[in-house]
């Protein structure tokens, strides 16, 4: 099941039906942001009706204090959050003395289309015959730079007097706030001839967590007269007047927003804003809009699919891409990649293990190295946290949090905190990524040991010694399944337990760190517990168990359920869903995708066809892991099925959730899906592969990846093109065979093997 609001098209989020029903999905899905910044698209105009205002800084956020109705020891004393920073871009327009309100007026002509490849959205809508034209950014050439142009004109031929009050508005909530609470108190504001600001800070709070200050400044250009400035306890504002006829008049709305992110106090923020504004004042609206697509356009260069026969498919991979960019594209190594961006506040937290698992793959392939190990930095530079979140849970080592801002653990759901504990595997499975995929051993060898040791410590204390089976088990777990709370022997957590002291270890041996003060005996200690692991494993059935217990439960596959009883986490409880066979997500599927060149072909497709059957894929991380085996195993329809899941779960809306924001993190998904899937792209001992295929429904794809100091560009159509764009020759595999790229390398296209 699915909801399709927008128009497919390759480039383009597009509709002509202003669809109050689904207002706020289409909120979601016309998101704006620019890595520093960004914003639902809820109109800037009133809409009295339904709908999310949202408007997002990066890195601003709050620690909400943590309450539960029984309080345990080790939980966390605060949930952070993402909170919604003041409103910039609201507007109220009059004509002819009457408000316009798009909730309650007769709209005409309304469309609204977010033009992907240069980062701009437009919306167009006649009310009270005048036809106003919206163009909006943020731009990617300046960070701090929000523009909003409208251009208006008579649509009735008559002349018409149109009023833009143009606000800055602090008075906002989240719309997840406990008992309506304020984030926010304004520390400074002015309104005069020709622009505004407001200066708000965050609330003080017991936690030492620091207070962010946000200054907001708006100035402007175009046909219209100002006509009066004012302010109030919470909002600044600026008016402008007009007679519209025949002729388009422009209203254009220019905000740069600076933070205590960036400079140390009141007064240097608003200087930095006021500087901002002025370097601006000399440029127009067309120098700024084209040096913001020139940007959008240098992205697109490395990290465009072009998938040709499915515009579908295409605007999907577009659309994901698009969304994980304005989220992150690496600038500012403080920051981490937020699950909602800045589309919602749904999960709170700034870092998931979603990045670790899912983000870095494409970032590698699709950014420098640095971008990389900028990510990779964010989790060196806490690792006091995540020995102090160790702490709390009285264990070694460190323990990295499930959600966070600053490294300390901000999450407050036990089952899900404090026992998903296999996100401290995803942290050192990326530290071996970075290194295998860029043949760079300096960042293991350096940083990357340090929160290696630190992650193994945690894992050989939380295992304990069974006598009776002479094994080292993990009890007390949940899975990547996340339908299974408090479980033990998790196959994944345990095989990743042990990867992480068996490659620490080896890591050690190579790069010896006495600084780090490991003893012979934790060694020894590591050594035994990787060759002693307990791997819950059935005979009968030829496959690993997803834990202890799990093959007593009343085994059947999804085809069972009647189609009313999806999504199972909006219509079963939750005692009955922990009780279910059902997975949400890859879990043993999970470790066989992470580890795929341990196990053969058989073993893959015995343990894929007994548990994909039982998934219901309502996490956004499952399809993409899916596909990838899928495609490897020959399973093509299955393959297409998850990629189709994976690139259109927010377009088409498939778990009736994203009305709340998209799914940023697990976008990368449908970019997994297509290299590593269909093109089958591995780096299994630092050997570059592939084994592309080509979906029935398509009739070509091709993409770029840098690796290793080349850029490559892959086409895949009737035949498989390889074509060295940058960089010395290199050596590879393509269906196994060893070719030593130097140009451009083609072979014929095979047929997967069911």
């Amino acid at each position: 099941m699915y909801t399709r609001i927008m128009e497919v098209d390759p480039w383009v989020i597009k509709s002509t039906t202003l669809d109050k029903t689904h207002k706020r999905l289409q909120e979601s899905l016309t998101s704006l942001g620019n890595g520093y910044m960004g914003a639902r698209g809820s109109f800037e105009e009133r809409y009295s009706a339904d709908s999310h205002l949202g408007t997002y800084i990066a890195g601003v956020w709050f620690p909400d204090k943590t309450r539960v109705g029984w309080w345990k020891n080790g939980y966390p004393k605060y949930f952070g959050k993402a909170i919604n920073a003041v409103n910039f871009g609201k507007v109220a327009i009059f004509v002819d003395n009457q408000e316009v309100d798009l909730a309650e007026n007769e709209v005409s002509g309304f469309s609204v289309a977010l033009d992907m490849q240069t980062g701009v959205l437009r919306r167009t809508f006649t009310v009270f015959g005048v036809q106003f034209c919206l163009t909006k950014f943020f731009s990617v050439a300046q960070k701090e730079l929000a523009l909003m142009r409208w251009d208006v004109v008579s649509a009735d031929g008559k002349s018409h007097h149109v009023k833009i009050e143009s606000f800055i508005d602090a008075d906002v909530k989240n719309e997840d706030a406990n008992y309506e609470e304020t984030f926010w108190q304004v520390l400074n504001k002015k309104a005069f001839t020709g622009g505004a600001h407001i200066a708000a800070q965050t609330v003080a709070n017991p936690f030492g967590v620091p207070q962010f200050i946000v200054n907001a400044q708006q100035s402007f250009a175009g046909d219209f007269t100002e006509t009066a400035h004012r302010q109030s306890d919470w909002q600044v504002s600026n008016t402008f007047e007009a007679e519209v006829g025949e002729a388009v008049k422009s209203f254009e709305k220019r905000v740069v927003v600076t933070t205590s992110r960036d400079y140390e106090n009141l007064d240097a923020v608003e200087a930095a804003g006021r500087a901002l504004i002025a370097d601006m004042e000399q440029t127009g609206f067309a120098d700024l809009l084209a040096a913001h697509e020139n940007g959008w356009r240098q992205r697109w260069a490395i990290a465009d699919v072009v998938i040709e026969g499915n515009d579908a498919a295409q605007q999907g991979i577009r659309f994901n891409l698009f969304q994980l960019f304005s989220t992150y594209y690496g600038e500012d190594a403080r920051l981490n990649i937020g699950p909602k961006g800045f589309t919602g506040e749904k999960y709170g937290g700034a870092t998931y293990w979603d990045t670790e698992a899912y983000a870095v793959p494409l970032y590698l392939s699709l950014a420098e190295p640095q971008v990389t190990e900028n990510l990779l930095k964010y989790r060196h530079n806490q690792l006091p946290q995540a020995q102090h979140n160790a702490r709390e849970q009285g264990l070694a080592g460190a323990l990295y949090p499930m959600v966070t801002f600053t490294g300390i653990e901000c999450h407050n759901e036990w089952e899900i905190t404090f026992e998903e504990i296999h996100r401290n595997g995803a942290i050192a499975y990326a530290i071996y990524n970075y290194t295998n995929y860029t043949g760079d051993e300096g960042y293991l060898a350096g940083e990357g040991l340090e929160v290696l040791v630190e992650i193994a410590r945690f894992w050989a204390d939380r295992v304990h010694y069974s006598q009776r089976h002479g094994k080292y088990m993990i009890h007390g777990v949940t899975g990547p399944n996340e339908y299974e709370n408090n479980i033990n022997n998790n196959w994944y957590t345990n095989t990743l337990a042990a990867w992480v002291l068996g490659y620490t270890k080896a890591a050690l041996d190579k790069y010896p760190r006495p600084d780090l003060g490991i003893s012979e005996a934790e060694l020894d200690k590591w050594a035994d517990i990787v060759a002693n692991m307990y791997y819950p494993y059935d005979e009968v059935l030829d496959v690993f168990v997803q834990h202890d217990g799990f093959l007593d439960k009343d085994i059947r596959p999804v085809s069972a359920l009647s189609p009313d009883d999806l999504p199972l986490n909006q219509k079963w409880s939750w005692d009955k869903i922990l009780r279910s066979p059902f997975i949400k997500q890859a879990d043993v599927l999970q470790g066989v995708y992470f580890f795929g060149d341990r196990f053969d072909i058989d073993t893959k497709r015995r343990n894929f066809d007994f548990y994909e059957p039982m998934t219901v894929h309502e996490s956004s991380l499952s399809a993409s892991v899916h596909a990838i085996l899928a495609a490897e195993l020959g399973k093509e329809e299955k393959a297409v099925e998850m990629y189709e899941r994976t690139a259109r779960l927010d377009l088409d809306n498939y778990n009736n959730d994203t009305e709340d924001g998209l799914h940023i993190t697990s976008m990368t998904g449908s970019w997994l899906a297509i290299v590593q899937g269909f093109a089958q792209m591995k780096t299994w001992g630092g050997t570059l592969s592939f084994a592309p295929f080509l979906p029935q429904a398509w009739t070509a794809y091709a993409f770029h990846i840098n690796y290793r100091g080349r850029l490559l560009k892959v086409s895949v159509n009737k035949q498989v093109e390889i074509a060295l764009l940058k960089g010395s020759p290199i050596a590879l595999e393509v269906y196994g065979e060893p070719v030593q790229l130097e140009s451009v390398y083609t072979t014929a296209l095979k047929k997967q093997g069911a």
